[in-house]
């Protein structure tokens, strides 16, 4: 188990991006430039994962070099949480879009190679179990709700969502994850929201995606 937790940091290392580059130091793009893999017309597409999602047209998208500067500023926060080394050399980000820095989607994928039967559906629970513990460890207010599985155009993901709240117990912030092992990796979603407007808009681009088969 301990060395499954100590996989789970390097592994999971932008999942924290929502709150801690949100709240301590969000980067803003001014660029528009798109991931590689996007197509055109705010229409990204995944080559690797099959996945192809229609980017809401008043979403900013984020660029490229933000992504890696986001990732980097996220790396040196949280090694300053764990012990060991943390490594997100494999991690690669898809493509990210906000309209500010409450509201907004991160999607990343990064190759996992299961040892035995269900190991990832193990580290998908501990990596939400370290999500929580990291935000108690800052004396962040915290809830999370169960694990459970939706349908996104004939395909099962894990979603449960994050609650994070002041000082005073109002609520800031809410983070819904999603993620999937899809051909031969760890492929996740990040939706972030503080008004149920912008939640709106977040989650039906994301639950009209569509896979190849």
């Amino acid at each position: 188990m301990k060395h499954l937790i100590k996989f789970m940091m390097m592994k999971k290392i932008v999942v924290l991006i929502g709150i801690l580059i949100s709240i301590i130091s969000c980067g803003d793009s001014n660029s528009n430039k798109q991931q590689e893999d996007t197509s055109e017309n705010h229409v990204f597409s995944s080559k690797e994962t099959g996945w192809t999602i229609s980017i809401p047209t008043n979403w900013k998208i984020i660029s490229t070099e933000q992504n890696e500067e986001n990732v980097k500023k996220e790396s040196e926060a949280l090694q300053k949480m764990v012990e060991g080394e943390i490594d997100s050399s494999k991690l690669k980000s898809l493509i990210s879009f906000q309209k500010d820095q409450f509201n907004n989607f991160q999607s990343t994928s990064e190759p996992f190679e299961p040892k035995y039967s269900e190991e990832w559906e193990v580290s998908s629970a501990a990596s939400k179990e370290l999500v929580y513990n990291s935000y108690e460890n800052q004396g962040i207010k915290v809830d999370s709700t169960a694990t459970s599985i939706i349908n996104i155009d004939g395909l099962d993901f894990h979603t449960y969502e994050f609650i994070v709240y002041d000082s005073d117990g109002a609520i800031i912030l809410n983070q819904i994850m999603y993620s999937r092992f899809i051909n031969g990796l760890d492929f996740g979603v990040n939706i972030n929201y503080n008004n149920e407007s912008d939640k709106k808009e977040l989650v039906d681009a994301w639950m009209n995606s569509k896979f190849t088969k």
